[in-house]
């Protein structure tokens, strides 16, 4: 039977032995969750893979590496190609105290918490890379009312100077 991603590749014919998951090295979730996934006992052999790296390229050449460091992916050992929630599902599945809950995340109301846990956690990264790169300026948010922004202790006032006599009212 063929699909929209192509043929069949018959799962009784071609078992999924060995799993290998790409993962951010630079992202603390991700680099949290290699090591939570490396002390869960596996049913399929997970391996773990900095994306993007020397070793990911030389395995797997013909994937799009930039795409590997946005969204997570999890290639099988027989060439299949798992991304985002999909892949978190079989991740799980590879899991002997997780396999029941991949198989409620591959229904179709378990397909939209997945989703929605994986948007969730691309959203997180995305600040932590912005933040890390510096893109929103640093650690200190200034704003023109008397208000800042400073990551270490939080939110503080210092209204603005009275110079001309009159001061706004508060």
């Amino acid at each position: 039977m063929a699909t929209a991603a192509g043929p069949d590749r018959d799962a009784t014919r071609v078992p999924v032995r060995g799993l290998t998951v790409l993962y951010d090295a630079q992202c603390s979730l991700c680099s949290f969750l290699r090591d939570w996934l490396v002390w869960q006992r596996q049913l399929v052999r997970l391996e773990l893979v900095a994306a993007g790296s020397s070793e990911a390229k030389r395995r797997f050449p013909g994937l799009d590496h930039a795409a590997t460091l946005d969204e997570i992916t999890v290639v099988g050992d027989s060439g299949q190609v798992y991304r985002g929630s999909a892949a978190w599902v079989v991740t799980l599945w590879a899991l002997a105290d997780h396999r029941p809950l991949s198989y409620r995340l591959s229904t179709p109301a378990g397909a939209r918490l997945a989703r929605g846990a994986v948007l969730a956690a691309a959203k997180w990264r995305e600040g932590q890379r912005a933040r890390r790169e510096g893109e929103w300026g640093g650690r200190t948010y200034t704003g023109a009312d008397g208000w800042t922004y400073d990551q270490a202790v939080g939110w503080i006032y210092d209204p603005p100077a009275c110079d001309s006599g009159t001061c706004p009212p508060r």
